[in-house]
């Protein structure tokens, strides 16, 4: 059988029509393909996971303080409290509604340095009672939960309401006597908590949080400001080594049903808050000894820079103290007073820009005194 010429051609045709129509689909096969890969991804991206970093925690911390500070930032990390971070804390007691903000002011300062230290207020139960019927609740007392919720949010603060003492016949109890320091014994799941004498400023937390680290011979520690001379005072910094057997040994040397807190200072062992001399840093200062500073070599840009917390004691920086009476009670020395009036500027500015309040108005009492109102009225 012969083939002609034109049956050539036309079954050469048809294999090219044929050769370009299967590369056509599958030219368009491939192009449907990567479009439903398209979509796929697009419903369903591929999650890759996040590489986090191992890091050490007590290095994280930002300490970029004065010169010197570095050996606080050697020694702490490689130098935890016993049993870790978890095991120690700053304990606050708010028994006064005028003292919940300046809690709140120490622990936003840990916050912003990073202190690995847990946060602890401790505040009256009946804070968290709800009111009678038919009577609303008392603004100081929402004001003070409303502080208090802002501190678990922001801060990382834990709460702990606590009971007060047993209310005995006769005069009302005081705010010390319903909520005593024997209430800071109670932590007992921590090995060492620190307490700050409110009221009060934190300067610089790192020299604070080496007071976990290091051994105590003793429960119970406090340390004082020395005065100008010499003179042993009650202490503005607390350290304590909780347990349930100090808790019962101390108790019991108290009287039976009250713990007042000037007998359980008596138990207290006091000592000189150190000062060290080489790094030019103080753990401690007071402002009623500031004007025993107005010496030729005091500088007030060092003391604000180089001192981890001073203890404000009067006139009282949570009150809108008389300019008069404010100058009265300020150092002589320019430097100091230069630092004093600092102090006060920062303790107000925190209070505004951390609590939203303004200083308190000053209240005279018929004896004289100044916002000295009944545990009632404080409650």
């Amino acid at each position: 059988m012969l083939i002609t010429s034109g049956q050539i051609s036309v079954a050469i045709s048809s294999t090219v029509v044929a050769t370009f129509t299967f590369l056509l689909f599958l030219s368009g096969y491939v192009l449907q393909q990567q479009t439903v890969h398209s979509l796929q991804a697009a419903i369903h991206p591929k999650i890759t996971p996040p590489q986090i970093p191992t890091t050490n925690p007590v290095l994280a911390k930002h300490f970029g303080q004065p010169p010197g500070h570095s050996f606080y930032d050697k020694y702490l990390a490689s130098n935890r409290p016993k049993g870790g971070w978890a095991k120690a804390a700053y304990v606050q007691l708010a028994r006064r509604h005028v003292e919940v903000c300046g809690a709140i002011m120490g622990f936003a300062r840990l916050e912003k340095e990073e202190s690995m230290a847990q946060r602890i207020i401790m505040y009256p139960r009946e804070w968290d009672m709800k009111p009678e019927e038919g009577k609303k609740r008392n603004p100081r007392v929402e004001t003070s939960r409303r502080l208090l919720r802002k501190a678990a949010k922001d801060y990382k603060v834990m709460l702990q309401p606590i009971d007060s003492t047993t209310q005995a016949a006769g005069s009302p109890l005081t705010a010390e006597e319903k909520f005593p320091l024997t209430n800071l014994l109670s932590p007992h799941h921590y090995n060492r908590i620190i307490f700050l004498q409110p009221p009060g400023l934190i300067l610089d937390s790192t020299p604070l949080d080496l007071l976990f680290t290091l051994p105590m011979e003793t429960p119970m520690l406090g340390l004082f400001a020395p005065g100008p001379d010499n003179e042993r005072g009650q202490p503005s910094i607390l350290l304590i080594q909780p347990s349930m057997q100090a808790y019962a040994d101390i108790t019991s040397s108290l009287p039976e049903g009250a713990y007042p807190d000037s007998e359980f200072l008596q138990l207290v062992h006091i000592e000189s808050a150190p000062t060290d001399a080489e790094f030019h840093t103080r753990l401690l200062a007071e402002i009623s000894q500031l004007d025993a500073n107005s010496v030729a070599d005091f500088n007030a840009t060092q003391f604000l820079s180089t001192t981890a917390y001073v203890h404000i004691s009067d006139p009282e920086p949570e009150y809108d103290i008389p300019r008069q009476e404010f100058i009265g009670a300020m150092p002589s020395g320019k430097q100091a007073r230069s630092a004093w009036e600092s102090v006060y500027a920062r303790f107000r500015d925190a209070r505004m820009n951390i609590c939203g309040l303004d200083l308190q108005p000053i209240e005279k009492a018929l004896d004289g005194g100044r916002g000295k109102q009944t545990v009632e009225e404080l409650n």
